[in-house]
């Protein structure tokens, strides 16, 4: 499951997001939440935070996105992901904040904090490519050359 703050609308971004989501055999679901009220940056993140806090299931292991995470390699990340698939069934989320980031909240209660580098993506960009580092996961835990 991936949990985005944002709406997506019709573009490069969303046609690419659209290309993996079609390509992973595993059951994803992509839920994005909104707050459409203006306010001030601090409360915004909060909120947020709470709207993805209520979208993650019972029991679900949690990778919060934050630049400031742990880089793996796409083998480690799909060996993790393979790891928690294969102990329990327990959901696995991918958590992605809005524009100014993810609530520290968030992070602390993440089972694991990945970056995707130093690097600021885009929010709505990191959406496809937490898809595309999924169906990667995926073809590497089946022995598929795609990673190579």
């Amino acid at each position: 499951m991936v949990v985005t703050v944002g709406r997506m609308k019709q573009g490069p971004e969303r046609e690419m997001l659209n290309h993996y989501l079609d390509r992973v055999t595993w059951d994803v679901d992509l839920r994005e939440v909104e707050e459409k009220k203006p306010l001030p940056p601090a409360q915004l993140i909060a909120r947020e935070a709470d709207l993805l806090r209520a979208a993650i299931p019972d029991g679900a292991r949690v990778i919060a996105l934050d630049s400031g995470g742990r880089a793996l390699t796409s083998p480690d990340l799909a060996n993790r992901l393979g790891q928690w698939r294969d102990e329990a069934d327990n959901p696995i989320v991918f958590l992605i904040g809005g524009a100014d980031g993810l609530d520290r909240s968030l992070t602390k209660q993440a089972d694991l904090i990945l970056s995707f580098g130093a690097v600021t993506w885009p929010h709505m960009l990191m959406r496809a490519l937490v898809m595309e580092q999924i169906y990667r996961a995926q073809q590497i835990l089946a022995g598929h050359p795609y990673h190579r």
